[in-house]
């Protein structure tokens, strides 16, 4: 499984937070989330754990940030 950021970034916007509000929202900067957001910087457990308690999701949730991997020989 690999950790989907495209989902991150809808679930951020669809609850209406730019970047910047959720970022102040997770104590960082716009520029540390962005990087997150990115895939500069890992998301680590905390960080998700942070994300999903300021979207006000519990854990049962935690599956919709990721995708299943897919063997590349089976993408065809």
């Amino acid at each position: 499984m690999s950790f989907n950021l495209q989902r991150l970034k809808a679930e951020r916007m669809a609850e209406g937070y730019t970047q910047e509000d959720f970022a102040k929202k997770l104590g960082m900067s716009r520029g540390a989330y962005a990087k997150r957001e990115a895939g500069i910087v890992d998301i680590s457990v905390e960080d998700l754990s942070h994300i999903m308690d300021t979207l006000g999701y519990d854990a049962s949730k935690v599956s919709i940030f990721f995708a299943p991997s897919v063997r590349k020989k089976e993408r065809n």
